[in-house]
């Protein structure tokens, strides 16, 4: 495996199988993502994405993490770049920085600000939605590869949460591809019923663009909450709130559950030609080997 073009992956994985990090803040937790990274590497990623945060060290980190899984490891990253709190000029010495590395890919991102900067002035960032800033990339691209970077957006099966709208949300995302995406990838979701009807509403929006599904699974209770946060109001399908119930105060059963649910999403999803799976692993790999593990999926 050698680091490639998005369009070269989707081309050759029907299904394409991907994994999420983040920067550690700290340095020494460094060596545990990167033996999380070495566990999930026997699994054969189609590639992996970094999260990248609007504060300056986190930048850096997402930067620094990117081009070391790309030099060190055979896998293909894909580095996530917001909107906020960038002028072009930074935006501009980001994809430069990209270029001279190798990277080929990114996630385009609208963003919202740190939660250091509260108060942040949105109108003092260079581009307010992904959409512009997705022009922006295939506007000033400057790479060997005549395809330019490989860009991916992303898609909320349960609603965007600024976009109350349903109709302008697909209007949004559909604008957000014609200006050069070349894949979806979603908000993570736990009723694979929300996925279907967004997958065909974007059929019906002429959106024709792969979308891949955005799986993570729960861990612990504490790690539901910190979901919900995340994701600005995942929704719980009751019959998951009342299994993650009846575990009372055992973590292990929790987990055990969570797992569970979640390979029955991902089975459901390959069943339904799902045509790419993107595991949120919060840099561990416990979690998403036993999926694998249960759908047969190790031999992939």
């Amino acid at each position: 495996m050698t680091p490639m073009h998005i369009q070269d992956i989707f081309r050759d994985w029907p299904t394409t199988f991907s994994f999420e990090f983040f920067p550690p803040k700290a340095d020494k937790a460094w060596d545990e993502l990167f033996e999380t990274i070495a566990q999930l590497r026997t699994l054969r990623p189609s590639f992996v994405s970094v999260t990248y945060g609007a504060g300056g060290s986190t930048r850096e980190r997402t930067h620094d993490l990117v081009v070391r899984i790309q030099r060190e490891t055979p896998l293909t990253a894909v580095s996530h770049l917001t909107c906020v709190c960038h002028s072009e000029a930074e935006l501009a010495a980001i994809l430069d920085r990209y270029v001279e590395s190798g990277i080929e890919n990114v996630l385009a991102l609208g963003g919202d600000p740190p939660r250091t900067m509260p108060n942040h002035d949105r109108a003092r960032d260079a581009f307010q939605y992904a959409e512009d800033l997705v022009r922006f990339i295939r506007a000033r691209e400057r790479r060997p590869d005549p395809r330019g970077f490989g860009i991916g957006v992303a898609g909320f099966p349960e609603g965007h949460p600024m976009t109350p709208n349903r109709l302008k949300e697909l209007e949004y995302l559909k604008r957000k591809v014609d200006a050069g995406a070349d894949y979806i990838c979603t908000q993570l979701f736990f009723s694979n019923a929300d996925f279907y009807d967004f997958r065909e509403r974007c059929e019906l929006a002429g959106i024709r663009v792969p979308i891949i599904a955005g799986i993570m699974p729960i861990t612990s209770k504490e790690n539901m909450t910190r979901m919900a946060e995340m994701a600005l109001g995942a929704r719980f399908p009751a019959r998951l709130l009342r299994a993650v119930a009846r575990c009372e105060d055992d973590p292990i059963a929790v987990s055990k559950v969570g797992i569970h649910w979640a390979t029955e999403q991902c089975r459901d999803l390959l069943d339904n030609q799902v045509r790419g799976i993107h595991f949120y692993t919060l840099n561990r790999s416990d979690a998403t080997r036993q999926i694998y593990e249960n759908l047969g999926l190790t031999r992939h």
